[in-house]
């Protein structure tokens, strides 16, 4: 039987946050309104600031006699890791869900979420889908947003519609995630499992503050699934419980580097943790879908952060071994031929 550790709530919904103080106050309103539908589940919003130039705490203050709030507020800017893991690290629930400042759950979701629990009382991890909700829908609305306004029928992260009861590594799939879990927002876990796993993380590494600068300090919670839930059920919730907005993130100028690099390598991370072979194999075909694309802006027009981060020999080399990394410079080369004949017509 599993050994308990100090849980004093069934849930901790964990918020590491950094300026945007108008989309933290959204979040927590989100929460709110989530509350007031479900009396009975027992949970804590755990908030870090990683010294926002904002004041942050005067949001947190406006929901204090709302919600039971933790809040920690570093000094400077310690990294988005370390940030990330100090809000779980103040957590003391059963379950952890960890959300964006960003990130609005929705106005039934606490009440799905108690349901979920009571009847799911042996799974470790779950995968929650999440609808995507343009920023600029908010601006016609009063603040803070009510979630009674989010559109119905909104596009979907994840092509998973269905709940279902599967193995962890069965989650690791482009149709149920195509980043692979890296999103924060997607992830509801055992809290004492991670715990244990922890000493997975390099602390040199996750002490980078330079964001992305290496597999700890980007994937860093993915690392941790990985150990601690490998041999665990999970259950996919199909029905969204929240919005991401689409429009806000900082670090849209990575993107590139992280889907050609940092994402290939999560799946590797995986691998190495007992991921049954065809299942990687699969994945990491569908991951470098876009090689010979990807590689050349990445070598010639890249972010120079993304250029100082680039392995040559583990980034482009050992992918040379997949048939997608050719099949994608077939694919390339058509639609280049394809733009420049149509140039060529527009002109004549």
């Amino acid at each position: 039987m599993r050994k308990k550790i100090d849980n004093k709530f069934h849930l901790s919904i964990c918020i590491p946050t950094y300026n945007r103080p108008r989309h933290l106050e959204n979040c927590l309103e989100a929460i709110y309104i989530s509350k007031k539908n479900c009396k009975s589940l027992n949970f804590e919003v755990c908030i870090s600031d990683n010294g926002s130039k904002h004041n942050i705490k005067s949001v947190v203050q406006k929901y204090k006699n709302k919600l039971n709030i933790k809040f920690n507020r570093f000094s400077r800017n310690l990294g988005i890791t370390r940030n990330f893991l100090k809000a779980v690290e103040m957590a003391r629930g059963e379950f952890v869900w960890t959300i964006g400042n960003d990130d609005l759950i929705l106005p039934k979701t606490l009440q799905k979420i108690e349901k979920l629990l009571n009847k799911h009382k042996d799974v470790d991890y779950f995968f929650i889908n999440s609808q995507i909700l343009n920023v600029e829908f908010l601006e016609n609305f009063s603040h803070p947003f009510s979630t009674y306004k989010i559109p119905k029928n909104l596009k979907t992260f994840s092509k998973q519609n269905k709940n279902r009861l599967v193995n962890f590594w069965e989650v690791i799939d482009p149709n149920v995630a195509f980043d692979f879990l890296l999103g924060m927002f997607l992830s509801m876990f055992r809290r004492e499992m991670w715990v244990k796993n922890l000493s997975c993380l390099d602390k040199k590494k996750i002490n980078d503050k330079r964001w992305m600068s290496n597999p700890d300090n980007t994937f860093f919670n993915t690392m941790i699934f990985a150990n601690a839930f490998k041999n665990s059920k999970a259950f996919i919730h199909g029905q969204p419980l929240n919005a991401c907005l689409q429009g806000v993130r900082e670090w849209r100028k990575l993107e590139l580097f992280v889907m050609a690099v940092r994402i290939p390598e999560i799946l590797d991370y995986y691998r190495s943790r007992g991921m049954p072979y065809w299942r990687y194999f699969y994945c990491k075909n569908y991951a470098i879908r876009n090689f010979a694309r990807d590689m050349t802006k990445l070598i010639f027009f890249g972010d120079y952060r993304a250029k100082a981060y680039f392995n040559f020999k583990k980034n482009f080399f050992n992918n040379l071994v997949y048939p997608m990394a050719y099949f994608s410079l077939i694919y390339y080369a058509c639609i280049k031929i394809l733009h420049t004949y149509r140039k060529i017509k527009l002109k004549l």
